[in-house]
C-alpha cells in the first residue's frame, strides 16, 4: 500500500503545482485597494484543494502501511472512499448540467456588471483579467452612454478592431475549457483512487488476521 500511495501523494502534488500554475497566470485583481482573485480563479483553487487532500490521505495511507496500523489504513480508505464519491458526483454533474453551470457562469458576469456597471469597480478588474469588455459587448456601455474605459481595448479605443469582445461569452468559454479538462483528470484519479482503496481494504484485512494469530 506504500508503493501504491506513493503515485497517489505525487498525483495529489501534480495537481497543486498545476493548480498553482493556472493561479499564477491568472494573477489577481484590486477593487477598492483590495486585492483578490477573479471569478475565474475558481477551478484552479478547486484543483488546489482536492490536491491538498489527496497528499494527506496518502501520508495517511503511508503511514498506516508503515505502522502495520488497522484503524490508520482503514481511515485512509473512508477517507479515499468519500473523495471518490465525491469526486464521482462531481464528474457526473460536469457531464450531465453542462448547461446549467454555463448558465451560472454567465450570471456571475452578469451581476458583477449589474453592480457597478463599469464604473471601475468589480467589472474593471474583470475586463483587465480577461481582456473584455462590457457584458455581452462594448454595445453594453453605449447603451448606458458611457464612454470605453481603457481596459476594455487592446491600445487606444478609437480604433474599434483594438475593443475586445463581450465577458459574459469569455468567461463561459474560459470555465467550459477548464471544466473540460478537469473532468478527464478526475475520472483518472477516481481510477487510481479505487484501486487505492482496494488495497487499502486489503491491507488492513491482512494485518487484523495477522495480529489475530499472533495473539493465540
Amino acid at each position: 500500500n506504500v508503493i501504491h500511495s506513493s503515485p497517489l501523494q505525487v498525483i495529489g502534488i501534480l495537481g497543486i503545482v498545476y493548480g498553482v500554475l493556472i493561479l499564477k497566470s491568472i494573477g489577481t485583481i484590486e477593487v477598492n485597494s483590495r486585492v483578490g482573485f477573479p471569478p475565474q480563479a475558481l477551478m484552479p483553487i478547486v484543483l488546489i484543494s482536492i490536491g491538498s487532500i489527496v497528499v494527506f490521505i496518502s501520508f495517511l495511507g503511508c503511514c498506516g502501511a508503515i505502522r502495520e496500523s488497522v484503524c490508520m489504513t482503514m481511515s485512509y480508505a473512508v477517507f479515499l472512499l468519500i473523495l471518490l464519491i465525491l469526486q464521482l458526483t462531481l464528474v457526473v454533474l460536469l457531464f450531465t448540467k453542462k448547461d446549467k453551470l454555463d448558465n451560472a457562469m454567465g450570471e456571475v458576469i452578469e451581476k458583477a456588471w449589474d453592480s457597478d456597471q463599469g464604473r471601475g469597480g468589480v467589472f474593471d478588474a474583470i475586463q483587465k483579467s480577461l481582456h473584455c469588455c462590457g457584458k455581452d459587448s462594448f454595445a453594453d456601455y453605449v447603451l448606458e452612454t458611457q464612454t470605453l474605459p481603457p481596459s476594455c481595448c487592446e491600445g487606444s479605443c478609437l480604433n474599434p478592431l483594438n475593443i475586445y469582445g463581450g465577458c459574459r461569452n469569455k468567461f463561459v468559454d474560459f470555465m467550459s475549457g477548464s471544466t473540460e479538462k478537469a473532468k478527464f483528470v478526475a475520472i483518472g484519479l477516481i481510477g487510481v483512487e479505487l484501486i487505492g482503496f482496494i488495497f487499502a481494504c486489503c491491507l488492513a484485512n491482512n494485518v487484523r488476521n495477522y495480529k489475530r494469530r499472533n495473539a493465540y
